[in-house]
């Protein structure tokens, strides 16, 4: 695609003769013979074989000698056959993707929220590409811009609050134009109007190949479309058209989410008026009793056991909230199929679910006779159970986007008014004023590819925002980990912290997570850079651990002192240690001598045999042999000045590599 100037997204067709069945190449190719030249294709057309057993009619007919005219009529007729296959193989293609829109079409059709039309266009956009990541924006006309509105597959949290000028970007591009846009490589990309803000938001989600497409209501565009994956690729222009279509669909169907919500707040203006003049029969007054409890529950914010015991009342029985996992089976899938409770045995089943997803069950014990009434309310007490859930499951997501937001403020705003920071803070029970250390966090587990890759980055993300929360603290995904700020108990060290921050981790992912912290900061409101500057010392913390062969731990840049400057690049630790002390270290290992530990104590005590022996409890004899074995080892220069130097500096990265401390001094 030219990038001399911006254009619509159309590709090439895709070259016919696609792969078929592998399993449809058994058995021999039918041979050329006798009979007609077309005989032996028509039958490889009727077996669904590959396209490289086309050939073997023709081979086949040469290595027998035929004549040449045969031999022109069946390399014909092989022409002709492939040309069939590709057209064939182009209809099941054509007939896959209509097949795909179609379901697409009923399963929107059957949606009636649009935050769930929403998240079902971006689902089936993605499934239908096979693309890492798709998401949706809508624009917005009192600010002129369009935003992000649903995603799925990503994992940074900057990339999904982006907000796009008109012609910003290719998806301000594709709003403003109403055109599709693809980009193979969209940082190499200059038909776009690149700016930091989308920049940096798609560098953290990792995004390269991107294609967006316009949702359109009648002339107008409501927003774009998008799907994108981490590599390179190129879009054909049937997958833009594919994706296109299905933009048409989602338009339509946001539309009628839209207009279903309109009618759904008339309606719910119309039942409410409807109230005043219901009959006060004794079956209306016992659902209207249901209805003014579970909307209390709700309103004071009670659980789903309450909601339980509340129905219990009502229907005079015991009614309990189980696990789906808990719940029998059958009966569960079956009342989420039908929406309705099922009868198993003597109790009652009524699934709490939330599109194909279980939440659990609400279970109605030792009560096989059940009248419609009662059913019912059974099954509004299901519904109301999870609608608690799910907003108890958005309110954790949307607290864990704000706590990332804050800090991604804290790390990236610096001129932010304090007041609003210490504000913001306060309202997620957070204390910037408090003592707090940076911890930056990365998995050491490998990934089999981008996606388990991606995924395990949004459980460590997750892991470390439940524990911000837990600890009134901040976290948010940055650098292809996790960044947090916790604050620092009392007698707490930031070491102490950073091990336990990196056990908690690693527990909660099932993998193995490094975790490097600054040292204790103060007055975070008052100074703002502070946090970026720690978060730069934590992070040459971490890469020091990985360094020393120390992945999976926790530890402070305290810890290395100026060692953490020198250890934070690519350096060759264990070779340098292993060249300078390495003769030492295998004795040790090889007798169970402890010469490393005199070498410690020698240097420590100012290279003073009479002192080292008091700090060894040994005799002076014993130091003075040990030496002179250390010497025998290293060579008769090992005490010049600039020895001694390389020395001591191996003695100590060989500690730090080993987790261990230098001698006590007494």
């Amino acid at each position: 695609m030219s990038r001399d100037h911006a254009q619509s997204a159309e590709r090439p067709a895709p070259a016919a003769g696609a792969p078929g069945r592998a399993h449809a190449d058994a058995g021999p190719a039918p041979g050329p013979a006798s009979g007609s030249a077309e005989a032996p294709f028509l039958e490889l057309l009727a077996r669904g074989a590959s396209a490289e057993a086309y050939e073997q009619p023709v081979l086949l007919a040469r290595a027998e000698g035929l004549p040449a005219g045969r031999i022109a009529a069946l390399q014909q007729a092989k022409v002709l056959a492939l040309r069939v296959r590709a057209e064939l193989e182009g209809r099941r293609r054509r007939e896959a993707e209509l097949s795909a829109l179609f379901e697409t079409a009923h399963d929107l059709a059957g949606l009636r929220d649009l935050d769930a039309v929403l998240q079902a266009i971006v689902q089936r956009a993605r499934s239908l590409l096979g693309t890492d990541v798709a998401y949706l924006s809508l624009n917005d006309p009192a600010r002129g811009d369009t935003y992000m509105r649903v995603t799925e597959g990503s994992v940074a949290a900057r990339f999904q609050q982006l907000r796009l000028g008109m012609g910003e970007g290719l998806g301000g591009l594709v709003a403003q134009t109403a055109r599709p846009y693809v980009t193979d490589d969209y940082f190499r990309d200059d038909r776009f109007q690149h700016t930091h803000s989308i920049d940096t938001g798609v560098r953290d989600e990792g995004l390269v190949a991107i294609l967006g497409v316009p949702l359109m209501l009648g002339h107008h565009v409501i927003g774009v479309l998008f799907a994108a994956d981490r590599r390179a690729r190129v879009f054909e222009r049937e997958q833009i058209a594919l994706l296109g279509s299905f933009a048409a669909l989602a338009a339509a169907a946001i539309d009628t989410a839209n207009l279903l919500a309109e009618t759904r707040s008339a309606l719910a203006g119309l039942e409410r008026a409807n109230e005043i003049i219901k009959d006060r029969s004794a079956v209306i007054e016992r659902a209207s009793d249901v209805h003014d409890r579970l909307a209390e529950l709700v309103l004071r914010g009670g659980g789903v056991h309450d909601v339980a015991a509340a129905v219990s009342q009502v229907l005079d029985g015991t009614v309990e909230f189980t696990e789906a996992t808990a719940a029998p089976a059958q009966a569960l899938e079956s009342s989420r199929a039908e929406g309705h409770a099922v009868r198993h045995r003597d109790d009652w089943i009524a699934a709490v679910a939330a599109g194909d997803e279980l939440l659990g069950a609400l279970v109605l014990r030792g009560h096989p006779g059940l009248d419609p009434v009662d059913q019912r309310t059974l099954e509004r007490a299901a519904m109301v159970t999870s609608l608690l859930l799910l907003a108890r499951r958005s309110a954790a997501e949307a607290e864990q986007r704000v706590r990332g937001e804050l800090l991604d403020d804290l790390l990236d705003a610096r001129d932010r008014d304090p007041r609003l920071l210490r504000e913001r803070a306060a309202r997620l029970h957070a204390d910037l004023d408090a003592t707090h250390a940076v911890l930056a966090a990365r998995l050491e587990g490998p990934a089999a590819d981008a996606d388990e890759e991606a995924d395990a980055r949004r459980r460590l993300w997750a892991a470390a925002s439940h524990l911000a929360a837990t600890r009134q603290g901040l976290a948010a995904a940055r650098d292809g980990g996790t960044v947090l700020l916790l604050p620092l108990t009392p007698g707490d060290t930031a070491t102490e912290l950073a091990r336990r921050t990196a056990r908690h981790l690693g527990t909660a992912v099932h993998e193995p997570v490094t975790v490097g912290a600054s040292a204790p900061v103060e007055h975070l409101t008052a100074r703002p850079d502070t946090v970026a500057s720690a978060y730069a010392e934590a992070r040459r913390c971490l890469d020091a651990l990985r360094l020393l062969g120390r992945s999976g731990d926790g530890s402070a840049a305290e810890d290395f002192g100026f060692l953490g400057l020198l250890l934070a690049g690519e350096r060759d630790i264990a070779g340098f240690v292993g060249r300078t002390i390495g003769q030492v270290v295998a004795y040790d290992e090889r007798r169970g001598t402890e010469l490393l530990r005199t070498l410690d104590a020698y240097f420590a005590c100012g290279m003073s045999p009479a002192r080292t022996k008091d700090e060894l409890h040994v005799h002076v004899n014993t130091v003075v042999q040990r030496l002179e074995r250390v010497g025998r080892l290293l060579g008769d220069d090992w005490q010049s000045p600039a020895r001694a130097l390389e020395i001591q500096l191996a003695l100590r990265l060989h500690r730090l590599s080993a987790g261990t401390t230098p001698p006590a001094r007494h």
